[in-house]
């Protein structure tokens, strides 16, 4: 981020569908960047990935999620993001990372099915302009 401070936001709404036109709650605005920046090839998920890209410094956000398992594993996202002052934004749960980031089957309908945990997940490219961007970027600069 240009603004250069770490920032950790707590989002504790409950996982909904992305709004339409109208208002955006943290999540939904989370879920269509991150959809977004998938389809620009500019998401780095896991650990190897995202370590990566905050080492090289190449991350404009990343995203972790406060149920992983492993302590280590989030001192170092953690260290990193503040070292090298990447905004840090912290989801609830990591199968609701996991699904959003396209570590999912879908099934006929769209549903998903067989999602993975995904702990951490680190935007390289943005990919469009879009609302849920600017509400994304005024957010971590509204709580840094």
């Amino acid at each position: 981020m240009a603004d250069g401070e770490n920032v950790e936001i707590e989002s504790e709404a409950t996982p909904e569908a992305p709004a339409a036109a109208g208002v955006l709650d943290l999540n939904s605005a989370l879920q269509q960047v991150l959809k977004k920046s998938l389809v620009k090839d500019g998401l780095a998920r896991g650990l190897r990935e995202c370590v990566k890209a905050l080492d090289r410094r190449q991350a404009h956000l990343c995203i972790l999620a406060s149920d992983c398992d492993s302590a280590e594993y989030v001192r170092l996202v953690e260290a990193l993001a503040q070292e090298h002052q990447i905004s840090l934004i912290k989801v609830p749960d990591g199968k609701q990372l996991g699904e959003w980031v396209g570590l999912a089957k879908l099934d006929r309908e769209g549903k998903p099915r067989k999602v993975v945990k995904c702990s951490c997940a680190v935007i390289r490219d943005w990919g469009e302009d879009t609302p849920a961007k600017i509400f994304i970027k005024e957010h971590v600069a509204a709580n840094s």
